[in-house]
């Protein structure tokens, strides 16, 4: 369930009162985790997975009725504002307009009160919160530009520029903090809530990160760019039956022999931030680590793109020997090699399998039936780039269909979807994760995103009441009937 897509009476989910009743919800039923959406501040397509920053939190989740309770806002500043005409639906252009204007009077406030909470929040987030405040500063200036389009002496980070524009946007910067420190502040309690209910947060990791970001303007080195900060390369995926022409992500790609001699020390200090917010962490595209696609920068298709080595097992050993053993699921979806099949073993993370990709007659090996796991996975029925079980259903091949219905013995009556879950969570794999638009039984409608289409896409949201306790109960006669309740429930 992203947070995006909680309800609230503000155009988006938010880290207040409806999480908290998400989270009893899960609870209720006997769940033992929440795997949610990377949480960074989203870009131009609304994207999670293009982020202006790796460590940054979404601006827009922040609760505004928990400000109010602060006193850092008064409910007619965004009670009576338009947030959007349809609830099921996030307007993104409308909390752009709306929102921030809200949140600088919050910030106002709060920089007001000198609180000394804010300034230990500052000095203990330096190493990544002083470049992101300066970078969306410089962003406002230049009218919401790449940073690839600023002033010369700014786009390369020449230090009398930045010691100018410091002294210049000393209040802008101070705004972008402080909205970092109330993001961050509502998170970690929500967190602490969560994990005091036997609630444990799965993350998401995207391996990249957006060229437009602040790591990339303030990190330079760490990436493939020429020396005017364009990059060479840039990331994909090669063409197969789904995309005729690849697909084009657009980022930029890791500089791996620096980063190799540099022990991987940004690396490591991303994934470590990361365990800060979360207690187990979903790592994106996992098998770019063994080898990944580039595409000249350019290219208006993937079609050029080839693959090249990315640092392989030696990197996950420099995690582990720096941060300890972690909880760590290996997005392993896709064409794998036998390499990359090796680099998972090897790893001794968990992959993952997807119910609504076993029975695509376009590959039938694909390891997907859920006869075939092992214990040692992660099972989903789809995930926020497949659609609904209900969608899927209806939209599959006739013969993909037929199969997973003789497979699974759907019912229509019943709803595929209950049929389609149980075999998750009668499966060998350790953990079984379903989309919340399964668990209610909804269509296409609800679909989180489709890959390589933009518009319409990460709006999806849930109608308030949807955490009903009929359905709780439901779910927690299933997790009783195929044991997966917490031990503490059993």
């Amino acid at each position: 369930m992203p947070v995006s897509s909680l309800p609230s009476s503000y155009g988006i989910g938010t880290l207040g009162a409806e999480a908290r009743k998400f989270v009893d919800f899960l609870a209720a039923g006997g769940q033992s985790c929440w795997q949610v959406l990377p949480l960074g501040p989203t870009s131009y397509g609304d994207s999670p997975y293009q982020s202006f920053s790796s460590f940054a939190g979404n601006p827009y989740f922040i609760d505004l009725d928990l400000l109010a309770e602060e006193g850092l806002l008064e409910g007619p500043e965004y009670e009576g504002l338009s947030w959007g005409e349809d609830p099921a639906q996030v307007d993104y252009g409308l909390l752009y307009a709306n929102r921030y204007p809200v949140l600088r009077g919050a910030c106002a406030r709060l920089l007001a009160q000198n609180r000394p909470e804010l300034a230990a929040f500052c000095r203990e987030q330096e190493g990544w919160l002083e470049d992101y405040a300066l970078f969306m500063a410089l962003k406002d200036r230049y009218g919401g530009s790449s940073w690839l389009e600023w002033p010369e002496e700014l786009r390369l980070r020449r230090p009398e520029a930045l010691d100018r524009a410091r002294t210049e946007l000393a209040g802008e910067i101070s705004f972008w903090k402080g909205v970092q420190y109330l993001f961050f502040s509502q998170w970690w309690r929500l967190k602490e809530y969560a994990n005091k209910k036997g609630i444990s947060i799965i993350g998401d990791l995207p391996i990249y990160v957006a060229l437009d970001s602040a790591d990339v303007w303030a990190g330079r080195s760490q990436f493939q760019l020429d020396g005017e900060g364009r990059p060479t390369e840039v990331a994909g995926c090669p063409p197969d039956g789904f995309a005729a022409g690849g697909q084009l992500w657009g980022n930029p790609l890791f500089n791996w022999e620096g980063m190799r001699e540099e022990g991987y020390a940004w690396w490591l200090g991303r994934i470590a931030f990361q365990f800060r917010l979360y207690d187990t962490l979903r790592i994106d595209h996992f098998r770019g680590f063994d080898e990944y696609f580039a595409v000249p920068y350019g290219e208006s298709t993937a079609r050029n793109g080839r693959w090249r080595s990315g640092p392989g097992i030696a990197f996950f050993q420099a995690v582990r020997k720096a941060l300890g053993r972690k909880d760590i699921i290996a997005e392993d979806l896709g064409f794998l090699t036998p390499s990359v099949k090796k680099l998972l073993r090897d790893s001794g993370y968990p992959g993952m399998k997807v119910l609504e990709l076993a029975f695509d007659s376009r590959d039938p090996d694909s390891g997907y039936l859920p006869h075939s796991y092992p214990t040692h996975c992660v099972v989903y029925t789809g995930t926020h780039d497949n659609d609904t079980v209900q969608g899927w259903m209806a939209s599959a091949l006739k013969e993909d269909a037929a199969y997973a219905k003789a497979y699974l013995r759907l019912s229509r009556r019943e709803g595929y979807h209950w049929g389609m879950m149980r075999a998750a969570w009668a499966s060998p794999a350790d953990l079984a994760v379903m989309q919340f638009q399964d668990i209610l039984g909804l269509g296409s409608e609800a679909r989180i995103n489709t890959p390589s289409t933009l518009g319409g896409n990460w709006q999806w949201r849930t109608l308030p009441g949807a955490f009903d306790e009929k359905l709780s109960r439901r779910l927690y006669r299933e997790m009783r009937v195929y044991q997966r309740l917490p031990k503490t429930k059993k």
